[in-house]
């Protein structure tokens, strides 16, 4: 029977693993899947280990089922709160993957990493979103401006790691026409451990959105004023969120990692001004639990 490799918390491989789990966390208020504060979570759940490049005795196939608990803002400038249930699961080949991906920020993927060293992981991914980004029913001040409707994105992303900071970028757009325009976003971490299993991270990050995406969650048409009562508002594109999480992630065995995240995320840009926004400052928290084999 061939010999699975264990992860061992002493070694500078399994820093790297819980450097990759904190990295997934802080993105909880980021805008990747673009709903606010949902889609950068989903990176929140996902396992690390799966990011990295198999050992060379190791099997090239690996898997991991999670789920997480989110408190969100209801809507992009929302003053109300929901929560959602996220569950992951995914199994990756060698540098392939399907289903969630940390790296990719989301739960619905299928992609590659296109470059993989030992501070660098490069990929693209075609992505589609969980849970419905906005509907009229999440909030009275919604109705009459239609839902905004679930798609699919093509996506880059590129994570740098050195010593204790890592960097993390990503550039989706929609493909299946359902104007939700191009999103990038770029967040920093650093990191700190107290001891092995425990990894305490912080770091600032933003969001721009192009004119179609701030259009849709921020913008309102003549033809949605008339039904809504919102005065009409053009949203063009531009720096739209300003964020800073708090993370932890603690190794309880050699196959199950907890944590928890929260992070404070500010609108900028055209997104302040509009009608539909009632809140400029966003919280976002969330508990996650992985298991991997």
């Amino acid at each position: 029977m061939e010999k699975i490799e264990m992860i061992n918390v002493s070694k500078p491989r399994m820093i790297k693993a819980l450097t990759g789990a904190a990295l997934s966390l802080f993105a909880v208020a980021a805008m990747a899947d673009d709903t606010l504060g949902l889609s950068e979570s989903l990176f929140s759940i996902g396992a690390p280990e799966i990011t990295q490049t198999p050992a060379a005795n190791a099997s090239p196939w690996r898997f991991a089922v999670g789920a997480g608990v989110v408190n969100m803002p209801k809507f992009p400038g929302a003053s109300g709160t929901k929560w959602e249930v996220v569950p992951s699961v995914s199994a990756n080949y060698d540098r392939f993957f399907i289903g969630a991906n940390p790296d990719a920020a989301a739960l619905l993927s299928l992609g590659a990493y296109l470059y993989r060293d030992s501070n660098w992981r490069v990929g693209a991914a075609l992505t589609y979103d969980f849970i419905e980004p906005r509907s009229e029913s999440d909030d009275s001040r919604l109705h009459g401006l239609g839902d905004v409707k679930r798609t699919a994105h093509a996506e880059l992303f590129g994570v740098y790691t050195w010593d204790f900071i890592t960097a993390r970028a990503s550039v989706l757009t929609d493909i299946a026409g359902n104007d939700r325009g191009t999103v990038a976003t770029f967040d920093l971490l650093g990191r700190y451990q107290p001891i092995p299993q425990l990894t305490l991270s912080a770091g600032p990050g933003l969001t721009w959105g192009s004119d179609k995406y701030n259009e849709t969650y921020f913008g309102v048409t003549s033809e949605q004023s008339a039904r809504s009562g919102l005065p009409t508002y053009s949203a063009g594109s531009g720096l739209n969120q300003l964020r800073f999480s708090v993370n932890g992630v603690y190794r309880i065995a050699t196959q199950w990692n907890v944590g928890a995240s929260v992070s404070f995320a500010w609108l900028r840009g055209d997104a302040t001004d509009s009608p539909i926004t009632e809140k400029t400052s966003q919280i976002t928290y969330g508990l996650f639990a992985n298991y991997l084999f």
